[in-house]
């Protein structure tokens, strides 16, 4: 006779697999819709590219450079990175990068201190143009590094290029070293010079140094563009950009378009995907669209500018003060470094001293078995725990704060960063449900995960520039999630889903971990938010594994099998969107597998790759990464660990661990960051993670006790009821 309800629990059996396939449809959506370009602008006639290698906003002054500001006023304008193929962009590595179009850099050494004078060997074989004698060495250089880059690919593209200046003519010359016009010095009447060729470039001389000096030479600048405005063709665009720096020191610089259809905004592009912000190899893809002509396939790694409203009308408030991006992205990076050290040195210090409290925190078979540690240490060592837990969220909540603009920003960071932590640990701990095991863990998480997708939804204003966030200086991402805020908010968004559906019925627990799982899919892909369309595979695959296992059990081999088919589903669903896209308007992934389908994908390859290499050695998160891993391999492994229990009591926080494991250790390396994402994750989960054990350890010995019996081997009031029973003896009793 047939059983009524064995339907009933065969569905409930293929319940995580279609919830699975419902993850990865939710993946699809998110990743496919991305935002409307917008109305192409007509080509006009001619472009002109005025730049002044290391010339910040700072710079700039209405009384002292009054045609810098005057087209800043009447343009389009923006922060510039200058990312090249050198870590140290000097002014010959800049113009060298406007010209290829891509990471470019002048020559194989590595610069310390102040960069070399701009000095390319040109000679002048007739009174037309010029060549740069060391053009093939130049491009057999390029062709040894990562990035594919070829010095003249803008060049190429025109009929014709003008150079005025040596740094214009590095960007101008062909890849065999030819340039077309060159002229050392623009003349008295350029009229005639700058509409010889649809494409002029004018090099206004290098700022560096500081006072006098950099404000004299910021002057001749000045001064050169104003005759370049004053003798420009109709129908004209002018660049105006600083297109290098002069230290190794990363910072923005100026960044301006003027002309007709690139009025009064800010200057962004698809390849930051950030209002007010450029990339250098953004610049010759924007002067080819300017002209109306096509990229040249495969060597353009920027994508070309546009511009768009809600730039304040007072230039002034757009550049300085509280919009002074360079400045903060400049005392970012002074902390950054010093945070994430003291953070990896705090969880490594907890974590040793956690270790003694694990041992003694459960109660021995054995009579000679250590006494649990004292009460009062075991509450201390919980609120450490929360707190070290509660400093990335923290950290987060801190940039909305301007401290970067006093004259300590170290010290106003870590204030404000601590009272921060301190109000999340008070309020988490005097919660009335902390005396429940998986409040402490489910809350903090709640917390992280909140602060992210807070700043997600309000344009991710605290991670552009923030300590916790990614710096746009460094030119590796201007918006959306970073690699730590991706760590903490995975880590958040999988262990609350782990905490919620440990108290449901099984059957249903994937239902929840997908629910919110999807949430967090949805957020990290969108390009309205996240941005991170290989951050949303990744967390894809993570809750895909979370979900399969969330009811209990092992990840069996058709589990991870659904699992990997999910994910493998959202790449393969967001690719075929992506690639049907024009190129320009192609994602991060249409990018790479159209490379790979014409054949250019080994520069990108080994783009990653070296940025992969960079991170883990480079950065303090891996320290953390690997400290939390050891962490938990303790708690798992070791008798005292206690994780093992803890899973096995609360299946469904083991499925969220296994989920936001996978998510991290996938997401780095996709997105060139290494183990970052995974120690953001390490810094937020292992934390609570200790202290969930020791929760229970505490209560690994509980039974139900008869009245006047000890609490057991080991635990309080051993030492006290020995003695007592020894003393009620008789002194010579019967063996």
């Amino acid at each position: 006779m047939r059983r009524a309800g064995f339907p009933v629990r065969r569905a409930r059996g293929w319940l995580p697999y279609a919830l699975v396939l419902i993850a990865a449809a939710a993946g699809v959506a998110a990743l496919a819709v991305r935002p409307d370009p917008g109305p192409a602008k007509q080509p006009l006639d001619y472009v002109v590219v005025a730049g002044a290698a290391g010339l910040r906003w700072d710079d700039l002054d209405p009384e002292l450079t009054p045609a810098l500001w005057a087209e800043a006023g009447k343009g389009s304008v923006g922060w510039l990175s200058v990312r090249s193929g050198h870590r140290v962009t000097c002014p010959a590595d800049g113009w060298l990068t406007l010209g290829a179009g891509n990471y470019a850099a002048w020559s194989t050494e590595t610069v310390r201190g102040q960069c070399p004078p701009l000095a390319p060997g040109l000679t002048q074989p007739d009174s037309l143009g010029a060549d740069i004698e060391q053009q093939d060495g130049i491009v057999r250089n390029n062709q040894a590094l990562a990035y594919g880059a070829v010095p003249g690919a803008l060049a190429e593209s025109v009929r014709c290029t003008v150079a005025v200046g040596p740094g214009a003519a590095i960007a101008a010359a062909r890849p065999f070293g030819r340039v077309d016009r060159y002229e050392a010095e623009l003349p008295a009447d350029a009229k005639g010079l700058l509409d010889d060729c649809v494409l002029s470039i004018v090099d206004l001389g290098t700022v560096s140094g500081s006072g006098s000096a950099r404000r004299a030479a910021v002057a001749r600048a000045d001064a050169l563009l104003a005759r370049v405005v004053a003798a420009r063709p109709d129908r004209s665009l002018i660049v105006v950009a600083g297109v290098g720096g002069t230290s190794n020191s990363s910072r923005l610089h100026v960044a301006m378009a003027e002309g007709e259809g690139w009025d009064g905004g800010w200057l962004t592009s698809a390849g930051t995907g950030r209002d007010g912000y450029l990339q250098l190899v953004d610049l010759a893809p924007t002067v080819l669209a300017a002209l109306g002509r096509q990229d040249p396939q495969g060597l353009f790694t920027g994508r070309s500018a546009t511009t768009v409203p809600g730039r304040p009308a007072d230039l002034a408030d757009a550049v300085r003060g509280d919009h002074d991006a360079d400045r903060r992205a400049t005392a970012q990076r002074g902390v950054a470094d010093e945070f994430f050290t003291a953070l990896a040195a705090a969880d490594l210090l907890l974590f040793l001293a956690a270790v003694p409290l694990m041992v003694r925190a459960r109660r021995h078979a054995g009579p000679r078995g250590p006494a649990s540690p004292p009460r009062i240490l075991v509450a201390a060592m919980e609120v450490a725990l929360i707190a070290v837990a509660l400093v990335l969220p923290a950290a987060l909540l801190a940039d909305a704060v301007p401290w970067w603009r006093g004259d300590h920003p170290a010290l106003f960071f870590a204030a404000v960063t601590l009272v921060l932590t301190v109000i999340g640990t008070v309020a988490v701990r005097v919660a009335p449900r902390y005396r429940r095991t998986l409040w402490p863990i489910g809350a903090v998480a709640g917390i992280g995960a909140v602060v992210v997708g807070a700043d997600l939804l309000t344009g991710a204003q605290l991670q552009l520039n923030g300590v916790a966030g990614y710096s746009a200086a460094t030119g590796g991402r201007y918006a959306g999630v970073g690699s730590v805020g991706l760590g903490v908010f995975v880590t958040g968004m999988l262990v609350v889903a782990g905490c919620l559906a440990q108290w449901i019925r099984k059957p249903w627990r994937p239902l929840v971990t997908v629910l919110i799982g999807g949430v967090a899919v949805v957020m990290v892909g969108s390009p309205y938010l996240g941005a991170d369309p290989a951050g949303a595979i990744a967390v894809t695959a993570g809750v895909c594994v979370a979900a399969a296992i969330s009811s209990g059990g092992w990840l069996t081999f058709p589990r991870f099998a659904w699992a990997a088919v999910a994910g493998l589903a959202v790449t393969i669903g967001f690719a075929v969107l992506d690639l049907r896209r024009p190129p320009a308007e192609q994602g991060s992934l249409g990018r790479i597998l159209t490379s790979l389908a014409d054949g250019t994908a080994g520069p990108a390859m080994q783009r990653a790759a070296a940025a992969n290499g960079l991170s883990l050695v480079d950065s303090p998160l891996t320290v953390l990464a690997v400290v939390g891993v050891l962490m938990l391999a303790f708690c798992q492994f070791s008798p005292w660990g206690g994780l093992n229990r803890l899973f096995g009591l609360h299946p469904a926080l083991r499925a969220a661990g296994a989920g936001v494991t996978v998510a991290a250790l996938i997401a780095g390396p996709l997105g060139g960051t290494a183990l970052t994402v995974a120690g953001a994750a390490a810094a937020v989960a292992v934390p609570v993670a200790v202290l969930t054990a020791l929760r229970v350890l505490d209560h690994a010995a509980d039974r139900t006790r008869p009245d006047d019996e000890t609490d057991g081997p080991g635990g309080p009031g051993f030492v006290r009821n020995v003695a007592d029973t020894r003393a009620d003896q008789p002194e010579h009793a019967p063996h």
